[in-house]
């Protein structure tokens, strides 16, 4: 089959288009013909081997131990494992796993959930990591209520656009902040405020949220907190800048061994991705309370463009790939 290899860490020329092997469902798993496959930040990672600290992780200290990069995936189920029992070859489904950037790829059956009807493949491959991320954030480490005031920091971007969406399902008010060439895709969306972060900065502006999801800053805790309520909320799920050796993970220890000390609650993110999570989530855009929002498509042999321009941090929505 084709598939999209890595061999060494570097930039996103590491990545070649070859012919290997599909891989073989075990007991549990699915075997899905890839239909799309969606680019996040973590593919990023995961190709350039930085921060460093994420090698220690279990994907590789010196080279990847997977050779097939992407998690996102939506596709058609070829074949199954005997143990099997939620699909059959055939069905339309969407989720993660390991190696969705190639013609075929395997994962466990509890990691997928069938595709839901009212979106295209490029639209579900969209899904299942960030709107997850998404939900995460604001459900299980933010609490969001109702009539809560929430601000997305990073709201155009693929996580930061279901953040927003999900934030109003929520009853919440939201407040997005994003660069000037996505503040019309981040009202569109629904969000009841929008700041254009070139040209004010939010956290001199008088307004305080009961909720903060950083999904894509860099500011410090200082400048964060002053903008929370007293007993305020802040999720931080991603970042930019940082070290080689632990990257964005630096400011978000910080935030953590801070919180005990101060009023706030300051609190990190790594997402896991659950079946529950993700038929949820299918409900809500079967019920037109979530759609993905799709900024670019590149065919599998332009899976390094995709990766670089994902890497390069200002992405309208999510970035998928057809296969």
């Amino acid at each position: 089959m084709k598939a999209i290899v890595q061999d060494t860490y570097g930039p996103a020329d590491v990545l070649k288009l070859g012919d290997i092997d599909p891989p073989v469902p075990g007991d549990d798993d699915v075997l899905v013909r890839v239909h799309a496959a969606g680019v996040d930040a973590g593919v990023v990672h995961l190709v350039t081997g930085r921060p460093y600290l994420l090698r220690l992780f279990g994907f590789g200290l010196r080279a990847p131990k997977t050779r097939v990069r992407g998690m996102d995936v939506a596709g058609r189920v070829e074949a199954v494992g005997r143990n099997v029992t939620r699909f059959r070859p055939g069905d339309e489904v969407f989720g993660t796993c390991e190696g969705s950037f190639a013609e075929y790829a395997r994962g466990r059956q509890d990691k997928f959930a069938p595709k839901p009807s009212r979106l295209t493949f490029e639209q579900a491959a969209a899904v299942p990591v960030s709107a997850q991320t998404a939900l995460q954030g604001l459900r299980d480490r933010g609490a969001v209520q109702p009539g809560q005031k929430v601000l997305v920091i990073g709201a155009g971007g693929g996580v930061g656009t279901f953040a927003v969406q999900l934030a109003k399902a929520f009853g919440a008010e939201v407040t997005g902040v994003c660069g000037p060439d996505k503040t019309d895709l981040v009202r569109s969306i629904g969000a009841d405020h929008v700041i254009d972060y070139t040209r004010e900065d939010f956290t001199d502006l008088p307004s305080r949220y009961d909720l903060i999801l950083d999904i894509a800053g860099n500011r410090p805790l200082s400048r964060l907190r002053r903008v929370l309520t007293p007993r305020g909320t802040l999720v931080i799920m991603g970042g930019e800048g940082g070290g080689r050796w632990i990257g964005s993970i630096d400011r978000q220890l910080r935030a953590v061994l801070l919180s005990p000390f101060v009023g706030h609650r300051l609190l990190m993110l790594m997402s896991i991705p659950r079946e529950q999570d993700l038929r949820l989530l299918a409900e809500l855009i079967e019920t037109g309370r979530l759609t993905p929002v799709v900024g670019r498509t590149y065919p599998l042999d332009e899976a390094p463009d995709a990766v670089r321009y994902v890497g390069e941090g200002h992405t309208r929505g999510k970035v998928v790939i057809t296969v």
